[in-house]
């Protein structure tokens, strides 16, 4: 059996100020981590996320807290799925307002091609959009450790609002060149 093994991380720091708190769970959760309970989380075992848990181990101290790290398996295949299931749920909840966002997307380039608005403003302000979702889909699949469910349903949604908007550049484009002066050209 192909053991997965984790860097678990406990740490204790004081309630307040809340916002060094709150940094914290910030922090340890943008590196893709599942919190077991308050204070308890884990990370699959690589030396990126070690070298990172380690100089988080001094942001705990600056807050007067304390930690502990360790490397740690699952007793049984039965807990390692239940890990991995945790960090699955974790990325199909992001996967999940992903998805959302690409049907505001949609919904968008609908409006504005139902309202014949083919303008490069428009066209420059959905291409901006696109290019968010792109950046956020390419973060979520860096924490997608073990292969989400959503993460191939998140791609291709991806690849539809890029043909969307495709098919609005050019209608933008076909929508310009007839503005122009001595067009009489139909696109």
């Amino acid at each position: 059996m192909n053991t997965r093994s984790w860097i678990l991380l406990t740490y204790k720091v004081p309630a307040e100020p809340a916002k060094g708190r709150v940094g914290l769970w910030r922090k340890i959760k943008s590196l893709g981590a599942v919190y077991l309970q308050n204070g308890v989380c884990l990370l699959p075992r690589t030396d990126d996320h070690l070298r990172r848990l380690k100089m988080l181990e001094n942001d705990i101290a600056a807050l007067g807290g304390e930690s502990v790290l360790l490397e740690t398996v699952g007793l049984d295949r039965g807990q390692e799925d239940k890990v991995v299931a945790r960090f699955n749920d974790d990325r199909n909840q992001e996967y999940q307002e992903f998805l959302g966002r690409c049907a505001d997307f949609d919904a968008e380039i609908a409006r504005e091609t139902a309202a014949r608005n083919f303008t490069y403003a428009e066209l420059e302000e959905n291409d901006e959009e696109l290019k968010k979702l792109r950046t956020w889909l390419d973060k979520i699949r860096k924490l997608d450790f073990y292969g989400a469910p959503l993460a191939g349903q998140a791609g291709e949604r991806l690849v539809h609002c890029e043909d969307l908007l495709d098919v609005y550049a050019h209608q933008v484009f076909a929508a310009q060149d007839e503005n122009r002066p001595g067009s009489d050209t139909p696109s």
